[in-house]
């Protein structure tokens, strides 16, 4: 185990007691008359709030060793207050056990072992005063941290009765879990868009559901975290089967074109929208509530730290009107309404038909976006357009570039593990509003119509960015973000890929905001529940501070870039950029060799058909496929071409997006190129999946929800991993809109840039290259004659190295 603390910050002397007080451990002492030994008693005594009096809490304390041979109670009556045995009760306040994590006579060498923050001394009542502030910052066993851990065993009951004009609290720079969850209101409005979606003549409404603290009932202002889900009034799973194109089609040949970007280039332009709803009075009060049938625990989270949570799913979603359109500027739109009615700038209404309007008077007019995948999606989306109100947004495993989601270098390329799947097929799954059978019985026609034109917009014929995709490139906007931004992403997401985080934060970097970023190890996941990194810390520090404008320096505080490694579990590096101290790597082609030396040249080829057994196989059998593309002997042999470097003699980190030259040949006038970059060599890697580590041990509050713990560990002995990939059509060489001629048997030079990365390959193993055509997770599979091969001489690969 090891532990990484990105959100915590030092503080002076006074401010430690200050907020010691606020917490309520400084209460009844008189700092200027007590010894060190009965600070600390009374201090430890009071972290056990189970403990109900003063007896109770002596047998707890009882219950805790200071040296291998004495309790607590005995150090404490015959000794002054020491290091070792200050941190060696720490420990097992932080839920680690003698004799099986640590040895008492060894306290502070296991927590430089672990990475858990110490103080050199701890003798004085200031030293310990300091000491003790950090140590309720510092994870736990699990984690959590003491301070987070201690709200779950009901230290904070006392602070739930303070005034509303008292709250929030903060320690640390983050806001404290002083609000009841037992109390929490839960309400829904209807918040009216400028949009007419379903073309009925009025304006969409959008459901809003509410969850927020009582204490805004008594005055307290709040921001708002707001979730845009379009799958949080379910989905329409069968829809979505019957809406799934067949991928066992053939590649087919494009005409060549002279196409520009300015001839695809898609204005931002929203149809006029009918006039609004007269107004039929006003509200203070929410006449429908909802139950909790969609829930993300970092938002839970938040929940009992001040902050109020909002769902909204959108247009076409079950409550709302409108229809689903995927990612388009209308779905943008309907998610800014939303931050718009939290600032104050838009009408809402208690329900659907009687135009009583409600604002949103319990909020501070301050909103930040948190979300997974679709969700992060529209807090990009949203985030673009520059919306007033919008202060940062917590984007995970989002597209930047819905082109980048479905399609790749003039492909039809399908996220991982979705091959058919596009953006009709998603808009079909997500227009949960067909659920209501009365609802959607006058809009059907329009959705189906809506629903059709999508598909031929989308084009699956030729795969080319065109006005359908550029109108659902949040990039092309990227200058228009005024709020911080927090990224995080999976290297090993293969469903959103790296490339929309890459390429959205290249953008972001360029501007006058913070960006902030985080990398880990998995893929298609949320990473606040991990032991080894303190995420929830990192953004209660964040929103502390955009929502609250708590003084907290969580900008200078949170590193630019955080890289989990991939080589040992639990780490994480701290950087000032993705591609920071790098340098230009370049290898070269050599059969079945990747060199820095000059190609000897030559000619290779693979070809792309397979027998139809093995075909059958393996389009059912991803993962057999994949692990036979890389076997020096297998059916796929002579389907692929593989390179590798020498035994590698240090390790080798690459940093960006790998780029590929290749100069190549198809025997017809049609043919695509894909590529992998793999680690190879028989060793333990990280899985890309976390291991459960103890079911439901992680409380997000007194009484309340409670997460799995997780973490990244070693998973079995393999004999590769793959890096990145990539796909190009051969007719797109020049750009993702225009096709170039392709003639049979003659060489062409094709360029391209693979996923973007952060790995370590160490000393020992080889980095591998594969070439090849058909993609059986992703690329459509027409099982064609079609061979291809390269001139060596001219083909290269480069990435950028970490230094």
């Amino acid at each position: 185990m090891h532990y990484h603390q990105f959100a915590h910050s030092q503080v002076s002397y006074p401010q430690a007691v200050k907020e010691l007080q606020t917490l309520g451990f400084l209460t009844e002492i008189d700092l200027e008359n007590t010894t060190p030994n009965s600070l600390w008693l009374n201090l430890v005594a009071m972290t056990f709030c189970q403990a109900k009096t003063p007896l109770a809490k002596q047998a707890y304390l009882a219950n805790l060793l200071a040296r291998p041979n004495q309790t607590l109670l005995e150090f404490a009556a015959n000794n002054t207050l020491e290091t070792e045995a200050f941190y060696a009760v720490a420990l097992q306040l932080l839920g680690f056990e003698v004799g099986v994590d640590f040895e008492v006579a060894e306290s502070l060498k296991f927590m430089e072992t672990v990475g858990l923050k110490s103080h050199n001394q701890v003798q004085t009542v200031e030293e310990l005063l300091l000491a003790w502030y950090d140590l309720l910052e510092l994870p736990r066993k699990n984690g959590q941290s003491f301070l987070d851990y201690l709200a779950t065993q009901g230290f904070f009951l006392p602070m739930y009765n303070l005034p509303a004009k008292e709250k929030p609290q903060f320690y640390n720079g983050k806001s404290l879990p002083i609000f009841d969850t037992s109390q929490l209101i839960y309400e829904v409005v209807y918040v009216e868009s400028d949009l007419d979606t379903d073309y009925d003549g009025r304006r969409d409404l959008l459901q809003v559901q509410i969850i927020r603290p009582k204490d805004t009932e008594a005055g307290l202002r709040v921001p708002a975290v707001f979730t845009a889900s379009p799958y949080n009034r379910g989905t329409n799973p069968e829809l979505g089967q019957k809406l799934t194109h067949n991928v066992d089609v053939p590649l087919i040949r494009k005409e060549p074109n002279q196409v520009s970007y300015q001839d695809i280039h898609a204005p931002h332009q929203l149809p006029p929208a009918p006039e609004g709803r007269l107004l039929n009075g006003h509200s203070k009060e929410a006449i429908e509530s909802f139950d909790h049938s969609f829930t993300y625990s970092l938002n839970n989270y938040l929940l009992a730290r001040g902050f109020a949570v909002v769902y909204a799913a959108g247009i076409g979603t079950r409550g709302s009107e409108g229809l689903r359109t995927c990612g388009s500027v209308a779905e943008t739109a309907s998610t800014t309404a939303i931050i718009e009615w939290l600032n104050g700038k838009r009408p809402a209404f208690t329900d659907r038909t009687s135009n009583r309007a409600i604002n949103a008077w319990w909020c501070n007019g301050a909103v930040a976006m948190t979300g997974k995948s679709y969700l992060g999606t529209l807090a990009n989306a949203a985030a673009t357009t520059g919306v007033e109100g919008l202060k940062t947004i917590i984007a995970e495993a989002a597209i930047s570039s819905w082109y980048d989601y479905y399609r790749d270098g003039g492909l039809v390329v399908a996220p991982g593990g979705f091959p058919g799947e596009d953006a009709d097929v998603l808009a079909g799954e997500c227009l949960s509003r067909m659920k209501d059978a009365g609802d959607f019985l006058n809009v059907q026609s329009q959705a189906e119509q809506t629903l059709a034109t999508i598909k031929v917009q989308q084009d699956r014929q030729s795969g080319n960015y065109n006005q359908f995709w550029d109108a659902r490139n949040y990039l092309n906007d990227s200058a228009q973000v005024k709020c911080d931004v927090m990224l995080v992403h999976g290297l090993n997401d293969w469903n959103v890929k790296p490339r929309n985080v890459y390429n959205f934060y290249k953008a972001l970097s360029k501007l006058p905001i913070a960006t902030k970023l985080v990398l880990h190890q998995g893929q298609h996941i949320y990473i606040n529940n991990f032991r080894s990194l303190d995420f929830n810390q990192m953004v209660n520090l964040w929103l502390s501070n955009h929502l609250y404008d708590c003084q907290n320096d969580a900008v200078a505080t949170l590193p630019n870039v955080v890289v989990q490694d991939n080589v040992q579990a639990e780490k994480w590096h701290a950087l000032e950029a993705w591609e920071a101290d790098s340098n230009l790597e370049v290898f070269n082609f050599n059969p079945k060799h990747l060199t820095n030396a000059k190609s000897q040249g030559g000619q290779v080829s693979f070809k792309d058909q397979l027998p139809p057994a093995d075909f059958d196989h393996y389009k059912q059998d991803w993962t057999a496929w994949k692990t036979d593309l890389v076997k020096e002997e297998s059916p796929l042999t002579h389907n692929r071409l593989l390179f590798a470097t020498d035994i590698l003699k240090e390790d080798l980190t690459l940093q960006g997006a790998p780029r590929l030259k290749l100069k190549i040949k198809s025997n017809q006038n049609v043919g695509m190129v894909s590529a992998m970059l793999v680690d190879l060599g028989k060793a333990k890697r990280l899985g890309e999946v976390p291991t459960v580590l103890d079911r439901q041990s992680l409380g997000l509050g007194y009484h309340w929800h409670t997460e799995d713990l997780v973490e990244f560990t070693l998973a079995q002995e393999s004999d590769f991993k793959l890096i990145s990939k990539g796909h190009r059509n051969l007719q797109n060489r020049t750009s993702l809109w225009q096709n170039d001629e392709l003639e049979a048997d003659t060489f062409y030079q094709v360029n391209f840039d693979l996923q973007p990365s952060f790995y370590t390959i160490p000393a020992g193993r080889k980095l591998g290259l594969i070439i090849y055509a058909t993609d059986m997770e992703m690329t459509v599979r027409g099982n064609q004659d079609l061979t291809y091969t390269l001139q060596l001489e001219d083909c290269q690969l480069q990435f950028l190295k970490h230094n």
